[in-house]
């Protein structure tokens, strides 16, 4: 999450100050795993925090004070960690290894709770060859690599003393429940996801005699039916119906839960139909820590042979567009896009990046501007052209970013206004338009010593989640999509039409107002504009 701006004055409006204890040198400085920050964040997140410390240093003169006493002893050693914490994450050789040290904890914590899913199916000390097909794919729905879930599954075999064991017809278990919905499945209940989840439920004997089961507990299960083949929606209805029947209360059929069995069948004609499974989440991307974490170890951060450098963009789910109070209708309805791993550039394509491609293109750079100045003057079939031509060049896949993908980038998994946080009120964070310009809508009370561009890469704080800068201002970027109208529909590697009379570029410019520059603002064009603050930046696919 990023740092409030400003950081409230009260320890009990914010809980980020309790960070300067963690043994996560990230968390320390209130930055992310994910976020590619660089040294200029580093160092701005460590000033604010050490200001706001030494703000409260005069507290341990007042023991009595209630904040005295919340603060306690960060007074003495807030200042030391935090320090300590800058100097391990600005020098490379320690900041790899404690990326590879975290790596290593976010998967140990994944094998943990995979071991748990490993004790429900080895109930019986006895690991059938389907029960060991099924252990493997739930493990790959964790995210551990082949080797990581078979080390986990002989560990545990070790520990309980369990078996591999030939597939075989098991027997019968008596049936202690089974609802009338479920009779009409297959005999033999081993091969029926459903038959079978509901016997590791009854093994588990967790909810029983009115018991409760804990949130970690119906997480574990959940991931348990997951793997058996049900979907999110199955599993958690079934775990309702077991604790129902747990408590001992009689479930309704017309509300489509589980009866108790009697001695007899009971008629085809009193079945209640099925009440039918909440929707599964419209993903099969896994956005898990350590899914996000697998994915930073196999596609690591690369400089291309013009000198991009591109930072991996992991997996994750945000809420895509906004209804703040400076949103537009154009931005609304919000809905949730899952967007799988990509690379991005970390800058905007500069003038000696597309000239490589174009060296005519030299003509149209504006007066002043130099090789680190972001390219303008392109359309967005000009962008394309670019992207074929360096995909062919460097044997990858080079495009522009979709929509989605770009807002992604911009807000993280934290939704931010902006990419580095909520609140514009200096211009230390982006290129817009100020009193430099002779626009209406200008800010005359800020001065960020540029006319028009400025080099990509002078708005270091203003980077986001993912390490990404200059995505708000400075120019307007192209992107893969033509404009339409949002849906408001949950979403999977959203992509807009391929055609139409208007292509989205997103970001604001050196002309915009401050409010242009949000990361939720929609802007299109005509996709043959060029300008002189349109520019484009380069998304790479992973292999």
């Amino acid at each position: 999450m990023a740092l409030p701006n400003p950081l409230p004055d009260n320890p009990t409006r914010w809980d980020g100050w309790k960070n300067y204890n963690s043994s996560n040198y990230y968390e320390r400085l209130c930055l992310d795993f994910d976020s590619n920050a660089n040294a200029e964040q580093i160092e701005d997140n460590c000033r604010k925090l050490l200001v706001w410390w030494q703000k409260k240093l005069p507290l341990k003169n007042q023991p009595s004070n209630p904040i005295a006493q919340i603060l306690r002893g960060g007074l003495d050693d807030a200042p030391l960690r935090l320090a300590e914490a800058r100097t391990e994450l600005l020098d490379p050789a320690a900041r790899a290894k404690i990326d590879s040290e975290l790596r290593g904890k976010i998967v140990g914590a994944a094998i943990e709770e995979f071991k748990k899913i490993i004790n429900f199916a080895l109930a019986d000390k006895k690991l059938t060859e389907d029960g060991e097909r099924r252990l493997y794919d739930a493990g790959q729905r964790t995210a551990l690599s082949a080797e990581e879930t078979k080390a986990a599954i002989d560990s545990e075999l070790e520990r309980l003393g369990a078996v591999r064991v030939k597939d075989a017809p098991p027997p019968v278990a008596a049936p202690v429940w089974v609802p009338a919905a479920a009779s009409a499945g297959a005999a033999d209940g081993s091969r029926d996801p459903s038959a079978e989840f509901r016997r590791l439920l009854r093994m588990s004997r967790l909810g029983d005699e009115g018991g409760e089961m804990s949130d970690e507990q119906r997480d574990t299960m959940c991931n348990l039916g997951e793997s058996l083949g049900l979907t999110g929606g199955q599993a958690e209805d079934l775990i309702d119906e077991y604790l129902e029947e747990m408590e001992g209360g009689a479930a309704s059929p017309a509300a489509g839960k589980a009866a108790p069995v009697s001695q007899k069948p009971a008629p085809v004609a009193a079945k209640a139909p099925a009440a039918p499974a909440a929707l599964p989440k419209p993903t099969t991307i896994n956005t898990s820590p350590i899914a996000r974490s697998q994915e930073k170890l196999k596609y690591p951060n690369f400089t291309n042979s013009i000198g991009a450098e591109m930072f991996l963009i992991t997996s994750g789910t945000f809420a895509m567009g906004s209804t703040g109070p400076d949103a537009t209708p154009q931005e609304q309805p919000v809905s949730l896009v899952t967007i799988g791993c990509f690379y991005m550039a970390r800058y905007p394509v500069t003038n000696e990046q597309y000239e490589r491609f174009d060296t005519q293109h030299r003509n149209k750079r504006a007066a002043g501007a130099g090789e680190r100045h972001p390219v303008i003057q392109v359309s967005s079939a000009d962008a394309e052209k670019f992207c074929v031509w360096l995909s062919q060049r460097d044997g990858r896949k080079y495009r522009l970013p979709t929509e989605a993908e770009w807002e992604y980038a911009a807000r993280g998994l934290d939704d931010r206004a902006y990419p580095w946080g909520e609140e514009l009120d200096q211009n230390i964070y982006a290129n817009f338009a100020d009193v430099n310009t002779s626009f209406p809508w200008r800010d005359v009370t800020l001065n960020d010593g540029f006319a028009e561009t400025a080099p990509v890469g002078s708005y270091p704080r203003g980077s986001s989640p993912f390490g990404i800068e200059d995505l708000s201002g400075n120019v307007f970027e192209w992107c893969f999509d033509y404009y339409e109208a949002y849906r408001g529909k949950d979403s999977v590697n959203r992509r807009g039409p391929l055609h139409g009379a208007q292509r989205i570029y997103r970001g604001g410019s050196w002309r915009s107002k401050a409010s242009s520059l949000r990361a939720s603002a929609r802007h299109f064009n005509n996709p043959a504009c060029s300008a002189n603050d349109v520019g484009f930046r380069l998304v790479c696919e992973v292999e």
